[in-house]
Parts: structure tokens; sequence; C-alpha cells
């Protein structure tokens, strides 16, 4: 006798794909998550009254354009904005303004920052053609690619050795090619940086930290859906998600956590939770953490060691810091910076580093040491999507790296109270009246992260876009191409998975789709 005919652990927003498309085609579905709501790491919480945040995803990055036709997301309401981004350096330079059509971004790049920064960025878009399809970026329902299938991905010598700097090159090998000039396009630089590195334990002139920055840029065709602002937040996905589930007759139990998923005779049978009760069901699908599934949710004897160990080997040292702040009205940022003063230009507003910075913060982290002069990626949402404070108030994320990983319990909370101090000085300095609106605020690092969202290291990739965690070296729905986990009936669906972390959807689109193939 079986309670259900499939079961997800985890209602963040893999998991909840997984859940609706199997429910919709006629699984009965439970979807099983410890926390007080669904959503995971892509949600909209209220931190402050009346004040919403996007705790860990805030946008939708290029994802399949199958997986969002079949979860019916490009019916969902957007913020529109002519201004994606605008990245500076805050030392008085022009600001790089990301504008949302590629004619007017060509032409404030060309007017503005000069054409060797247009020809720059179009030579890194060509880079990063091959290492994309090298990656399966935007691949749904297909394996990841051996390293041999990466680099037959290659259609000429340059191509070929795309994938080569991918694979073994740093972020600055690949900026010094393409952007060579490290005074004049330093707010470029810095922003690519970032742009990689935020996922990774590296810094921009590590060897290997290139794939994370190849990852970051991958150009979405014909295939792939752009990337989108959701109104309401990244919860408003989530909560789409969920009610395309219920509405199908899926179950989501809330504040149940699995202690196990049970399997017996090399299949699995159900998850035994925290309680001591057991749900029965023949498919299991797990949306946390590879390793986590692997190592702790299920029996020792159910997988090989060899097979445990590779899992436990995963790399998910976070590094960061995010901060919340609830604003007693919009901060004023002085000149030259009074361009964004206009809320188009506020959605996201990066405060960057130069490569060269960011690599010796990174090793100064990896001794204990806080940034002096910390890079920030800064958002104020409400600005244009007022629903998320109180009228007339703002809701603010900062974003920042690098925070110092340590075990001393007693420098940890001097370490966080140092590095968010920074964080404030330096917003501050540009926009002056900063630090006075501020009602409330909190900060959260990766050890927060760790405890909120059961995200090992408080790593929100679930595995960090280091080359080794790539292509054959991560997991799809049933574990490692060349290393399947032996268990009848159990998936993988989370960011650890191939299709890879941001908000993708990708890896529970592969897990529904590989669970129905076997039927």
């Amino acid at each position: 006798m079986t309670d259900f005919d499939a079961i997800v652990v985890g209602a963040g927003h893999n998991g909840l794909t997984t859940a609706a498309l199997l429910q919709q085609a006629g699984l009965r579905t439970v979807c099983l998550d410890a926390k007080l709501y669904a959503g995971g790491m892509a949600s909209t919480v209220e931190l402050f009254d009346g004040f919403r945040f996007e705790i860990a995803g805030s946008v939708q990055v290029p994802t399949s354009a199958v997986v969002s036709d079949a979860l019916g997301l490009d019916d969902l309401p957007t913020v529109d904005l002519d201004v994606m981004s605008v990245q500076l350096r805050g030392v008085g330079d022009d600001p790089v303004i990301y504008y949302t059509d590629p004619l007017k971004l060509l032409t404030h790049l060309n007017d503005v920052h000069g054409a060797d920064a247009v020809n720059g960025m179009a030579g890194l878009m060509a880079w990063c053609q091959a290492p994309t399809r090298a990656l399966g970026r935007f691949d749904a329902a297909r394996p990841p690619r051996t390293l041999d299938e990466m680099f037959a991905c290659a259609t000429n010598e340059f191509e070929r050795q795309a994938i080569s700097d991918m694979l073994f090159g740093s972020v600055s090998d690949v900026l010094d090619r393409h952007l060579p000039d490290r005074e004049k396009h330093g707010a470029l630089r810095g922003m690519l940086a970032f742009l990689a590195v935020n996922t990774t334990y590296r810094g921009p002139q590590t060897p290997g930290s290139a794939a994370a920055l190849a990852f970051g840029l991958a150009v979405p065709d014909e295939n792939a859906t752009l990337i989108k602002k959701f109104r309401g937040g990244m919860g408003a996905v989530t909560e789409h998600l969920l009610r395309m589930f219920t509405a199908a007759g899926g179950e989501v139990r809330l504040r149940t956590r699995v202690a196990e998923i049970l399997v017996g005779d090399g299949r699995v049978g159900g998850v035994q939770l925290e309680d001591g009760s057991t749900l029965r069901a023949p498919v299991v699908v797990s949306a946390v953490a590879p390793d986590l599934t692997v190592n702790t949710l299920l029996d020792p004897g159910a997988v090989p060691t060899d097979i445990r160990e590779r899992f436990s080997r995963i790399d998910h040292r976070g590094s960061y810091l995010q901060m919340h702040f609830a604003l007693d009205g919009p901060p004023t940022f002085a000149e030259p910076y009074e361009v964004l003063n206009d809320p188009e230009y506020q959605s996201a507003i990066g405060i960057f580093s130069t490569p060269e910075e960011l690599q010796q913060q990174w090793e100064d982290s990896t001794r204990g040491i806080v940034p002096a002069d910390p890079a920030i990626a800064l958002q104020i949402p409400s600005a244009n999507d007022p629903g998320l404070a109180p009228p007339g108030k703002h809701a603010v994320s900062a974003f920042s790296l690098w925070f110092p990983l340590t075990e001393d319990t007693a420098s940890y909370g001097e370490l966080k109270t140092e590095m968010g101090r920074r964080v404030i000085d330096k917003i501050t300095r540009l926009a002056p009246d900063f630090e006075s609106l501020i009602l409330r605020h909190t900060t959260f690092t990766p050890k927060h992260m760790g405890t909120m969202f059961g995200a090992p290291g408080g790593d929100y990739c679930h595995g960090l876009i280091h080359p080794e965690q790539m292509g054959p070296n991560r997991p799809g729905p049933k574990g490692y191409v060349d290393q399947p986990l032996p268990v009848d009936g159990l998936y993988l669906a989370s960011a650890g998975c191939h299709g890879g972390p941001g908000i993708t959807f990708i890896p529970g689109y592969n897990a529904a789709r590989e669970v129905l193939a076997g039927r």
C-alpha cells in the first residue's frame, strides 16, 4: 500500500516545479518542507511590518523556453524597466547603464565609455557562445556533456580556445583580453568579475573562475527566454507554482521535516518524518542539496562508499554578506551619481571593486580579514514595485563579497558587525542620507542562510560554479552520468544538479521528465 505516487522533499522553486509537473501528469504527489512557508530561497518574505524582501533569488535568469511554457511563466505580471541595472565603482566614474534595449545599451557604451568598450563587450558575447553550449546552460531534458562532448561544441579554433578558457582560465584572463583598460573600463570589469565570482569561492584571478563568467554571461538563443523581474518579487513565481500544484490536486505539507528517505532492496519506499511517522511512495524526488540527500537522508548502506565520497567532496564555501533595510524614504544620491535618484535606475545598482581589488579581498577573507571597501550589489525593488513596502517607504537589499569563513564563534559576530558597518558606510558615501533613513535592518551570513534554508555552507548554488563541479561532475536526476545512484525511484532536483543554480527551474523540470519517462 502507498500513500502517494510521488513524494517531493523540499518546496523551493525546483521542488515545486517537479511537484506541479508530476501532479499535472496524474501522479498523486505530496511536497514536504520543514519551513513555515514554501518557496525556499526564491521567496518574498515580510521581514519587517509591511516591508517584503527577496531573501536570495531576485530575478529569473534566462531559462529554457520549453520550461517557461510548461510552467506558464510568461503569463505572470512583470516589472518592465528601461534600465536593468547601473554599474559603477563609486570613485566619481561614469556609470555603466545597462539598458534593456540592446541598441540603447550599445549607444550608451559607445558615447560614454568608448568604441573599445562596445568592441570588448561584443568580443565577450562571442567568447561565451561556445561555453554556453558546452555547459548546457539552457538545455532541458538532456544530460550534461562529457569533456569530449564539451570540446565538440566548438566549430572553430576561437571557440575551442573559449571552452579551454572556461575550464582552465580565470575571469581576469578573459577580461584582460577583451577589456584591457583597467581604469577606463573599471566599472565594466568590476561588474563582470562580481557577476562571476559571487557563485564561487575563488578570486577573479584564480584559475577556474572563468567557468562562472561563462555561466553568468550565457547568451539566450531561440530556445531560451530572457531575464525577468516579476511583480511582487520572486515569491510571486513560487506562489504561482504552488497554485499550479494545488489546483491540480497536489498537497503541500509545511513544518514537515524528512528524517530519512526509506530504501529497501535497492528501491525507495517513501520517507520517515522527524516525528517518527512514515509516508509511502514508489518515487521520492529530493530538491535539497544532492550531498545532503545522499549522505544525510539515505542510510549509508543504500549507496556504495565511492559514490557517497564523491558527493561529500562538493564545495559549498559561501563567502558573502546579505543585508535588508527598511527605509523611511528614498535615498538621495549625491553628484556625480544624481541619475540614480530616478526610480527607473534603482532596480539594481552595482557599487563594485576592480577585479584586482576583488582578488585581494578574497585572499584577505581566507585569512579572516573583512574587506575595507566591499563590492556591493544594491537593490531598491520597491522603487518600481511599490507593493513591497508601505507608502513612501522602501525595502532595500544589499549583497556583498567577501565575508570571512571562520569557525571562531567569538570573532564571527564581530566580523559580521564590522562588515555590515562597512557596507552601510560605503552606500552612505554615495547617498549621504542613506544611514539616517534606516528604520530597521537585518544581516544574514552564509551561516544564517544555511540554517534558514538547509543550504550547506550557505551555498545558494548547492554546489559552486567551479569547472570541476560542472558538466559530467554535476549530478543529474539520477546522479552523476558516469556513476548513477543505484536506487530505483530516487531522483535529484536541486540547484546542485545539471541546469545549475539561479532560478531557471531546469533541475526540477529535468527530474519530473525523468520520473515520467520511467513510468
